[in-house]
C-alpha cells in the first residue's frame, strides 16, 4: 500500500438528468443505477484492494453528507468534507487538497467523480497506479485519457502531444491541448487521428504540485483557501468556510488550471469506462433481453423494442413504443425519447421554475 497515496472521490453533483430517481437529498451518486450497489460505493470498492478508509476522502454538499454517512458507514468522520454549497470542481479540489496538506505535506491525491462505471476493474486499478508513479516522479499534473471507441460530441477531448515515459507498461504524454465537446463532424475527424482521448475528469498529482499551480493560476481562489488554513480543526470552521467558499469562483478544475498549466500529462485509459451521463448510458450498460428492452420491475411488453422502463412497484403495460424512456418514482413520471434523454435536466429546471420544490 502507498501510504502517501490519498483518494479524494468527488460526490456533490446533483445528477438532475436522472430525475425522478435522482433528487437533491440523494442524487445519482447515491442510488443503484447501474449494478446493485450505489455508483459510489462501487467507486470505492474500485480502490479499496490497495487502500484503506483512513485514505479516503469524499467531498459532497451539505444537503448529501447524511445520506452519504449512512451509505458509507466505514468512512471516518474526517473522511467526509462538506461544502457549504456548491462552487465547482476546482474549489471543491482546492480545499480537499488544504485537508490533505495538514495531515501529509508529501501527499499525492487520486481525484476520482463519484459517479462513473468502470467494468474492466484490474486494468483501471494498474492505470491508476502508473498515473501515480508518474505524479511522484516529478510536478506533474497528471489526467487519463479514455481511449474513444466512437465520435462522442457529449465529452470533452484531450489531445496528446509527444511521449514522455514509460511507466509500468502505461505509455505517458504530454497533454497538447484541450478541446471542448465537439460536433459530429469534428468527432469523426478526431477520432481517425488516433490522436484524441476522452477527458475522463480523473486526475492525480502531489498536493504540493496542485496548491503551487493554483497559487500561480487562480490568485484569488488560493487566497481564500490559505485565510481557510488557520480556521483547520477550529471551532470557527464551518462560518469561516462558508464565507470563502461564497468568494470563490465557481469554475471547473479544466478551466481554471489544467488548460492552462504547464507539465500536464497523460495516460491512456482502455478500461471499460463510462460517465453514466443520462439514462442513455443505463440502458447502454444493463442487460436487455432479445428486442433490446431493458426493464425493471413488473413490465407487460408487446411489439416494443429499445426500451428503457424503471418501475420496480407499479405494473406497466407498452404497446408498439420503440426507443423509449419511462421511470417511475412513487410521486413522478418521466416519459421521453431515449435519443432526448440529455434534456431530462430541463424538467428539472421547469421545476426549480414552478418552485416544486418537494419533486427536486
Amino acid at each position: 500500500m502507498n501510504t502517501s497515496l490519498y483518494f479524494v472521490i468527488m460526490a456533490g453533483g446533483r445528477g438532475t438528468r436522472f430525475w425522478p430517481r435522482s433528487r437533491t437529498k440523494r442524487p445519482k451518486q447515491l442510488l443503484d443505477i447501474v449494478g446493485p450497489k450505489s455508483i459510489l460505493e462501487q467507486t470505492i470498492d474500485r480502490l479499496l484492494p490497495f487502500t484503506d478508509w483512513a485514505h479516503i476522502f469524499v467531498v459532497t454538499e451539505t444537503s448529501q453528507a447524511e445520506a452519504i454517512k449512512e451509505l458509507l458507514p466505514d468512512l471516518p468522520e474526517t473522511g467526509l468534507i462538506v461544502e457549504p454549497l456548491g462552487r465547482n470542481t476546482a474549489p471543491c479540489i482546492g480545499l480537499a487538497a488544504l485537508i490533505l496538506e495538514r495531515i501529509d505535506p508529501a501527499a499525492t491525491m487520486a481525484v476520482l467523480p463519484a459517479d462513473h462505471y468502470i467494468s474492466q476493474i484490474p486494468a483501471f486499478q494498474e492505470t491508476l497506479l502508473a498515473a501515480t508513479r508518474t505524479a511522484q516522479s516529478g510536478d506533474y499534473l497528471v489526467t487519463l485519457g479514455i481511449k474513444p471507441t466512437f465520435p462522442e460530441t457529449g465529452y470533452g477531448y484531450l489531445e496528446r502531444g509527444k511521449q514522455l515515459m514509460d511507466v509500468n507498461g502505461h505509455q505517458v504524454w504530454e497533454v497538447k491541448a484541450f478541446h471542448e465537446k465537439p460536433d459530429r463532424p469534428k468527432a469523426e475527424a478526431m477520432l481517425k487521428t488516433g490522436r484524441f482521448f476522452w477527458n475522463s475528469g480523473m486526475f492525480v498529482w502531489n498536493v504540493s504540485t496542485i496548491l503551487e499551480q493554483m497559487a500561480r493560476l487562480t490568485p484569488a481562489m488560493y487566497g481564500e483557501l490559505i485565510k481557510l488554513k488557520q480556521f483547520l480543526g477550529t471551532p470557527g470552521w464551518e462560518k469561516a468556510l462558508r464565507s470563502g467558499y461564497e468568494a470563490m469562483e465557481n469554475v471547473s478544475i479544466d478551466y481554471a488550471i489544467m488548460e492552462r498549466a504547464d507539465k500536464v500529462l497523460m495516460l491512456a485509459g482502455d478500461f471499460g469506462w463510462n460517465d453514466v451521463g443520462s439514462w442513455e448510458a443505463v440502458y447502454q450498460l444493463e442487460p436487455k433481453d432479445e428486442q433490446g428492452n431493458c426493464l425493471e420491475g413488473p413490465v407487460l411488453i408487446l411489439d416494443s423494442r429499445g426500451c428503457l422502463v424503471h418501475s420496480p412497484q407499479k405494473t406497466v403495460g407498452l404497446i408498439g413504443m420503440k426507443d423509449l424512456i419511462v421511470v417511475d418514482t412513487p410521486d413522478a413520471l418521466l416519459i421521453c425519447p431515449r435519443e432526448r434523454a440529455q434534456e431530462v435536466k430541463k424538467i428539472v429546471e421547469l421545476l426549480e421554475a414552478q418552485g416544486k420544490l418537494e419533486l427536486l
